[in-house]
């Protein structure tokens, strides 16, 4: 199941990272503004978002197989909607229908592995977490082959085309059955369970900052590159992969360093490395400044997912952690689905640099945040 769920999560984040690297391409051919795409690609992560608690939630009262089985075949049909589907009309319809599959299948296979592998759980997390970094490295590479040879829709097919063998192959490996029960959703007690202390309210915020950060970097990233940096197309793609190739390595690392560590304190230290390298990207001009700058934000941003979700996850019940998990990843989702309309937007009206510093901001109010749960735990 670990190696199921993670190489689809990978072709999941193969689909979805083709995004970045093409957007130029896409807001040229469609003809449409930055503040557009901006919107388009929030509407993207709304729709992921709002999936997140009902399908978290469901997964613990039905099954996981129950969620995300139609998730998978959701995303089978987006993707293929990217490659088929023509005009911004198709454009925003197949966001979103990626979107809402993306998310009923994100929380119950995370809720699946936070079941299979307890005390390993940071590092069972990580290594799904590494599938993203996985898709961004194939993502980054199948642009580059589509700007080169093709046009920008044709990479999106044999996503989707991946993406159905690997939803039959699950449903045929899967012991569990599929059962649909009461759709009556337990908020008040999900919330209660989340807001419980402030340590978990500040955690919530934190988290949410930095979310906001990285829908706002990663869906730019490469624009920002050609925009702000002179770099061309393929270069930054290229670059844009070097991301995801520092994340592969870090994602695992990290969380098996929360399983030994305090999560909160190895989330701060990746935060404050994120800050201080985004800030120097967005002012610096010097090419080897930009290229440590990007490797150093890689490391310091890649180590915060698994242990989101491992904090969220240590706090919930046993019978509670998909619901648990998915309200938190909502509001996480809500907060990065915000990044790319914010980002879009600021450069539009002002500049890159402007929209890259608040990033930094964001995240460093987020260290500060942790660190005082830090603080509050040794008293």
């Amino acid at each position: 199941m670990l190696l199921t769920v993670s190489l689809a999560w990978a072709i999941v984040q193969t689909g979805r990272f083709l995004l970045s690297p093409l957007l130029p391409t896409i807001i040229a051919e469609l003809q449409i503004t930055e503040a557009t795409a901006g919107i388009t690609l929030a509407l993207f992560q709304g729709s992921y978002a709002i999936t997140q608690y009902p399908g978290g939630e469901y997964s613990d009262r039905w099954t996981r197989a129950t969620l995300i089985v139609p998730g998978l075949a959701l995303l089978v049909v987006g993707f293929a909607a990217f490659g088929l589907a023509g005009g911004i009309v198709g454009f925003v319809v197949a966001a979103i229908v990626t979107g809402l599959g993306k998310g009923f299948f994100a929380i119950p296979s995370r809720a699946l592995l936070s079941d299979l592998f307890v005390e390993r759980r940071g590092q069972a997390l990580g290594l799904y977490a590494a599938g993203t970094d996985l898709g961004g490295l194939l993502a980054s590479g199948l642009a580059i082959l589509a700007l080169t040879y093709a046009t920008w829709r044709t990479p999106f097919l044999p996503v989707a085309v991946a993406l159905g063998g690997l939803t039959i192959l699950y449903a045929s490996w899967s012991s569990e059955g599929y059962t649909v029960g009461s759709t009556e959703l337990d908020v008040s007690g999900t919330l209660t369970r989340l807001l419980a202390s402030p340590e978990q309210r500040r955690s919530l915020v934190a988290f949410g900052l930095f979310y906001f950060m990285v829908g706002g970097f990663i869906n730019f990233l490469p624009t920002f590159l050609i925009e702000s940096k002179g770099f061309d197309q393929q270069l930054a793609s290229a670059t844009f992969a070097v991301v995801f190739a520092v994340g592969f390595a870090t994602k695992p690392v990290a969380g098996g360093l929360s399983d030994r560590f305090r999560r909160e304190s190895i989330a701060v230290v990746g935060l404050v490395l994120a800050a201080g390298a985004l800030a120097l990207l967005s002012f610096t001009d010097a090419r080897t400044l930009v290229y440590l700058s990007i490797v150093v934000m890689a490391i310091g941003y890649k180590m915060e997912f698994p242990i989101a979700d491992a904090i969220i996850i240590d706090n919930a019940p046993d019978s509670d952690r998909g619901a648990d998990l998915g309200a938190a990843r909502a509001f996480f989702l809500g907060a990065n689905a915000v990044g790319p309309a914010y980002v879009g937007i600021v450069v539009t009206y002002l500049s890159y640099v402007a929209a890259f510093a608040g990033l930094a901001v964001a995240l460093l109010v987020a260290a500060g945040l942790l660190y005082w749960d830090t603080r509050t735990k040794r008293a």
